[in-house]
């Protein structure tokens, strides 16, 4: 199975770049956000040209294009994040040159909207990237809204993380499975088919699903989507997120059950209930393009069997 090429673990004092490839944010929340990775024993910089604006981004493709690659160009900067999600990262790609990408590894952080350009960087630039805490909302909140353990292995040790697990995760169907772990928000791969960003995972990987807020029929559609793209009938297991809010205003149907009914027939484990990415808690990173594995029984939970970073 295919190998993605690592970024170097991160060392107390690396600079660590807030870039904004997508909506445009709330300005305060870099301070905030700034503040926690240095408590962290980063040093966040970023490029003036981030608070852009345009209609409903952080300014026009090409500035945000622009900043991005000076970032990733900059060999005094380790590593990339996110500031938000929202709107706007599949702008970026005509205009992206993987070859740069691809010749210099760095760990890129972010997760929502910016799933378009983390399953760009994995599957076109062979790297691996992080499902992790963005600025907003995240970070700039503090350690209640992401989870601290996971971040710091993930980026700063070379070893695998190991069993990642909560309280709320089950096993709608069980088993054992074996592959690279990919995915990231429903909406941003079901939108990517039929472009020449299309999200083309390999047979026998493990697929992450996030989504937050869409209606129950909403979610179906997208992983029907996917499944008639062929995306889901080759996944060796499935785990989603928590879908929050993804429920009717009676309750019912909610993303669970959404979840079961898409699974009833899939021929391997599904796991519901992951808090990575969009969750009311704190969220979990997990690094994309390493090898994984799910236990989906009475204790549920997913396996990181390789290191993400060298």
């Amino acid at each position: 199975m295919r190998e993605f090429r690592k970024p170097r673990a991160l060392r107390p004092g690396d600079r660590i770049a807030l870039v904004a490839p997508a909506s445009a944010f709330n300005p305060d929340d870099v301070q905030a956000g700034a503040e926690e990775l240095r408590a962290l024993g980063f040093e966040p910089v970023h490029d003036p040209a981030i608070f852009e604006r345009s209609m409903f981004t952080a300014g026009s493709p090409q500035i945000r294009a622009d900043v991005l690659m000076r970032a990733w160009d900059d060999p005094s900067i380790a590593a990339l994040i996110a500031i938000r999600g929202g709107y706007g990262s599949v702008e970026l790609l005509p205009l992206l040159d993987p070859g740069r990408f691809a010749a210099t590894p760095k760990a890129f952080i972010g997760y929502s909207d910016n799933t378009s350009l983390m399953m760009w960087l994995t599957l076109a630039c062979g790297l691996v990237t992080f499902h992790g805490p963005m600025i907003e909302g995240r970070l700039a909140r503090g350690p209640s809204r992401y989870d601290r353990r996971t971040f710091l292995a993930a980026l700063t040790a070379s070893g695998p993380l190991g069993s990642i697990t909560s309280a709320g995760l089950e096993s709608l169907r069980g088993g054992e499975a074996r592959g690279l772990l990919l995915g990231g928000t429903l909406t941003q791969l079901a939108a990517s088919l039929g472009t020449p960003y299309a999200f083309d995972p390999p047979a026998g990987h493990i697929l992450f699903l996030d989504e937050v807020g869409e209606r129950p029929y909403r979610v179906h559609r997208l992983f029907t989507q996917l499944a008639q793209a062929g995306v889901i009938g080759r996944a060796a297991g499935i785990i989603f997120n928590e879908l929050p809010r993804c429920a009717e205003s009676s309750g019912r149907p909610c993303g669970r059950d959404v979840a079961v009914e898409l699974t009833r027939d899939f021929p391997g484990p599904v796991l519901f209930g992951l808090p990575s990415g969009h969750t009311d808690g704190a969220t979990l990173t997990l690094p994309m393009g390493v090898h994984a594995r799910i236990r989906a029984g009475a204790h549920p939970d997913v396996v990181i069997e390789e290191g993400a970073v060298i």
